[in-house]
């Protein structure tokens, strides 16, 4: 009886501290697009990337999740296990967005960049219409 509490203490231990340094767990980071800033959490590793914002049931009205790649491509996003809409912008190098899209929960949909790219931002649905963002606008702050 004693190694089965002795082995679920540890096994709870390692479970927590193999997901502590997930995204959400770091500071966020202010992003500034026209008058808007966004408090942003960071996906910058493949598996941060990979969980990105799926299972979150409530984001802030001015968080976000924003993506770095390695690589600049023309990458794809899609709504699986992800309950929240989300509005995704693709930003290029120079801070630029150069799309936008609405991305529905739950969907298997691919929403791509327009062109190849280092940085996409997913914030709540609408945000960026409810603050007049729109491609070309400037994002300042990026890593």
């Amino acid at each position: 009886m004693r190694c089965r509490f002795n082995c679920l203490i540890t096994l709870l231990l390692l479970g927590a501290w193999s997901t502590a340094s997930t995204a959400a767990d770091s500071a966020p980071l202010p992003l500034t697009i026209g008058k808007q800033v966004f408090q942003v959490e960071l996906a910058a590793t493949p598996r941060e990337r990979e969980r990105g914002l799926m299972g979150r049931t409530r984001l802030a009205a001015d968080g976000g999740m924003l993506f770095k790649f390695e690589t600049a491509a023309a990458h794809c996003f899609w709504m699986r296990n992800t309950p929240l809409p989300l509005s995704i912008a693709f930003i290029d190098r120079r801070g630029r967005i150069v799309n936008i899209a609405d991305m529905q929960a739950q969907t298997d949909s691919l929403h791509c960049a327009a062109t190849q790219v280092p940085y996409a931002l997913e914030v709540a649905q609408g945000q960026f219409a409810r603050h007049g963002i729109a491609v070309g606008a400037q994002v300042t702050g990026l890593p």
